[in-house]
């Protein structure tokens, strides 16, 4: 070594000596270099292995002057990164991390998937009584450091970087694995900022000019099919255009200046994402919906006994159409409850729900309904879900500044009843009955409705509220088969006449039950009859949305 480096580094000594045991002097030097050493010390976390190391680490501190640091380069492997920063912030030594950067975009397929690391570790004299404990780390070259209350903090972040980088890695390798999600988190506060899903549209040919592009989701459409689903991603980068895409949703409680700032906030991180042999300086589109990023407003915030925080939103929809919504914070991606708001009988610039423009539902939960933008026919009312049986007891008052109608109040009255059933009245029935209730136990291999809500029963109680020739509509998601041919036959027992409609893509089907089998109507007489009540209900004075085709909507209705 020391002929090699005989010119260029005339000054240098070459020495060989045990790491665990050095003949240097104590305090001998500012800086300990150690490039690989610590990882090929500390192979395991065996307790014999653990005793070297804090050797080597003895060794370290005594060789080094007060002010000094400890470079380690280093793959960071678990027990290796718990083992330094422990026992350095043990110590009372300033901990810094830092992240090699390595070529960001256009990388090599064939690049080494896990980071490098520089661990710095400065030796600092203790004050006694005094606990303070420097950790940080440095994961873009040119920001400041992120400072960390604990180790276990620490070593998260690190782990975290090593997650991203596998990621990126497992994005190039192989694109037909699928979607990939990932959550980019504010420096300031930690929470997320935005979800990236990272698409690929294989049928398209790939060139410079349509290889990589990015997508602004507009705020308040994240939920919506095109947007809010792998298969709905896909087709969204097919008509695109572009091989890869990814695709941006804008998280709530978070303020954006507007596309251009978005744009300049993104840029650096997405480039990370970009497909090998990506030119240096090509550019990237950034796509939208209108070109703009929406609009959202938090109109009430609050918390359910049984879902925990929700919010109740307006957003703008696709067109020049708004809508208020009921999020459950638990489940963000799902519209729980949506209507339509409109200008009419409002004071000037003031929205509010027209009550013509909503439907009712008797129960709701947290499941709510798949909103499926596939369908280019759209139905103008809207399910309106609103509460939770047992969250609202009977007796106790109700906030109504948000219930936009008198549908809303019936179905809290229809909640309290429900609970209840015995303060009905004895004359009192229904038309029509609705449970979409979702399960607080996610073991079960039943999300929607709780296994007490498909008691027998329970479904004998939801029969008394009936009419006779009553409907009984039930939301289930069961991804257990066995579970789900239970509960088929348990409402058989209470409702011989059962009707499904599966909802494609979803794991969702609505069951419609009733108690006389005498009303069943084959699927093609189902369809015959439906045209002819539309024939019937569209006529001269009455209201009807001519884009809503009720044989159409039945055409995926089938007898159980």
């Amino acid at each position: 070594m020391e002929e090699r480096s005989a010119h260029l580094r005339p000054k240098m000594t070459y020495m060989v000596m045990d790491v665990l045991q050095m003949d240097f002097p104590d305090e001998r030097f500012q800086v300990v270099l150690d490039k690989g050493t610590l990882d090929a010390l500390l192979t395991d976390g065996e307790e014999t292995t653990l005793s070297r190391a804090e050797r080597m680490f003895a060794e370290i501190s005594r060789v080094l002057q007060f002010g000094g640091r400890y470079l380690c380069v280093t793959l960071a492997q678990a027990h290796v990164s718990k083992m330094a920063i422990e026992y350095f912030s043990r110590e009372g030594w300033m901990v810094r991390i830092h992240q090699v950067s390595g070529d960001k975009a256009g990388t090599s397929e064939g690049e080494f998937a896990l980071p490098i690391f520089v661990y710095v570790m400065t030796k600092i004299r203790r004050v006694p009584g005094s606990a303070l404990c420097i950790l940080e780390l440095c994961a873009e070259a040119q920001d400041k450091p992120i400072r960390f209350k604990s180790t276990e903090h620490l070593i998260e972040a690190v782990k975290e970087r090593q997650h991203y980088s596998l990621l990126r890695s497992q994005i190039n390798k192989n694109p037909s694995s699928g979607t990939v999600p990932l959550d980019l988190c504010s420096k300031d506060t930690g929470r997320a900022r935005y979800t990236l899903h990272v698409v690929h549209s294989l049928n398209v040919k790939a060139s410079f000019d349509n290889k990589f592009a990015i997508f602004i989701v507009p705020q308040g459409r994240e939920t919506e099919w095109l947007f809010g689903t792998d298969e709905g991603r896909k087709q969204l980068a097919t008509c695109a255009g572009f091989w890869r895409l990814v695709t941006v949703a804008l998280h709530r409680d978070q303020h954006y200046e507007g596309m251009e700032a978005i744009q300049a906030e993104l840029s650096e991180k997405v480039m990370e994402l970009a497909p090998p042999g990506l030119p240096a300086g090509q550019q990237v589109p950034f796509l939208s919906v209108g070109g703009d990023i929406g609009i959202r407003t938090i109109q009430h915030r609050g918390t359910s006994p049984l879902s925990g925080e929700y919010v109740i939103e307006d957003v703008k929809g696709d067109g020049a159409h708004y809508f208020r919504r009921l999020i459950f914070l638990s489940n963000r991606n799902v519209v729980q409850s949506e209507a339509r708001l409109s200008f009419r009988g409002s004071h000037k610039g003031e929205m509010k729900c027209g009550e013509d423009e909503m439907g009712m539902t008797l129960l709701q939960g947290n499941e709510a309904l798949p909103r499926n933008k596939k369908h280019k026919k759209k139905k103008k009312t809207a399910s309106i879900n609103s509460a939770e049986p047992a969250a609202v007891p009977a007796g106790q008052s109700i906030d109504k500044t948000y219930l936009c109608c008198a549908h809303h109040r019936a179905m809290i009255a229809g909640l309290c009843l429900l609970k209840n059933p015995e303060h009905l009245p004895a004359s009192s029935s229904y038309d029509a009955i609705m449970f979409d209730v979702d399960s607080k136990d996610s073991s079960l291999g039943m999300s929607c409705p709780p296994p007490a809500f498909v008691e027998k029963s329970f479904l004998q109680k939801v029969r008394t509220l009936l009419k006779k020739e009553g409907l009984f509509i039930l939301n289930l998601v069961c991804r257990d088969t066995q579970l789900r041919d239970a509960v088929l036959a348990t409402l058989r027992e209470t409702f011989p006449l059962l009707y499904v409609r599966r909802i494609e893509g979803e794991v969702n089907e609505i069951l419609f039950c009733q108690q006389q089998a005498k009303h069943k109507l084959p699927p093609a007489e189902l369809r015959d009859t439906a045209q002819i009540l539309e024939k019937a209900l569209r006529q001269p004075g009455q209201a009807w949305d001519t884009t809503y085709v009720l044989a159409d909507v039945l055409e995926a209705v089938k007898l159980v």
